[in-house]
């Protein structure tokens, strides 16, 4: 049985504790760790694991150590669990920005280190996770990797360069839907309609609109310009969102959203 320790079960924590009772673990092969004693509690009550004040408590004897403390916090965690670590434990980092080398050089040579972005549909097992492995990480370690973040939705190995950049898409994506969300429904409540029908209306389409896209697995482009008639609705909608420069201000965001991931780690 591959036992799990999760240092920081904050809001991710919890979600990938959560996905994986979800998906069958056994709660006595988890084990947390939370500084608060109200929270201690709480997260043994609702999942009935256990949770530890330490971190090197938790973090001793596991098979597997996800560290999901803010990003500031990691490197300085890591001396602490250093001596406890089970001779071949798996380190994954949860933390944005921070590389598998910087999290070696705080680890017992050899230790395999996996970095994992996700995102917050893991909530509802719909996430996305682009994980990468640091120089001591074999392909066995990769795949139990894979293994832990598919019980919250889907997992894609890449090198660890694209890091930032899948941080500036899938990680901080997220974001830029619900912005879009807010946008559709402002604009229907403009043009008159109650804001729950607007909710509704924009909720359905951007959910509905990405399942077309996954099921089919056609280009966008293409599904855009079968909604697109000549001289139609459509077109005059996405003719003012070219005049706006709207895909040039995406790619202006995602680019400053890399760049920021870098220097968090830098």
């Amino acid at each position: 049985m591959t036992t799990v320790a999760i240092l920081g079960v904050g809001a991710m924590g919890e979600i990938i504790l959560s996905g994986l009772l979800r998906a069958g673990w056994d709660p006595a092969s988890l084990v947390g760790a939370a500084r608060q004693p109200a929270r201690r509690e709480e997260l043994a009550s609702r999942y009935g694991v256990r949770i530890e004040e330490s971190v090197e408590s938790a973090a001793g004897g596991a098979d597997v150590v996800l560290v999901g403390v803010k990003p500031y916090d990691a490197l300085a965690l890591l001396p602490r669990i250093a001596p406890h670590l089970a001779p071949g434990a798996i380190v994954i980092s949860l933390c944005a920005g921070i590389t598998t080398a910087q999290m070696e050089a705080e680890l017992p040579d050899g230790t395999p280190v996996i970095r994992v972005m996700p995102n917050t549909p893991a909530q509802v097992g719909a996430g996305m996770s682009v994980i990468s492995a640091g120089k001591h990480a074999s392909d066995a370690d990769l795949a139990t990797a894979v293994s832990l973040m598919e019980a919250v939705g889907t997992a894609v190995v890449i090198p660890e360069a694209h890091q930032d950049a899948a941080t500036a898409i899938s990680g901080s994506g997220p974001a830029y839907v619900f912005y879009v969300a807010e946008a559709l429904i402002d604009a229907g409540v403009l043009l008159g309609l109650p804001r729950t029908v607007a909710t509704t209306l924009a909720t359905q389409t951007l959910l509905g609109s990405a399942t077309l896209l996954d099921a089919t697995g056609e280009h966008p482009t293409l599904l855009r310009e079968r909604v697109t008639s000549p001289g139609g609705t459509t077109a005059a909608a996405l003719r003012v969102l070219d005049e706006r420069a709207v895909t040039a201000a995406f790619i202006a965001a995602a680019e400053a959203c890399r760049d920021r991931s870098a220097e968090l780690g830098g």
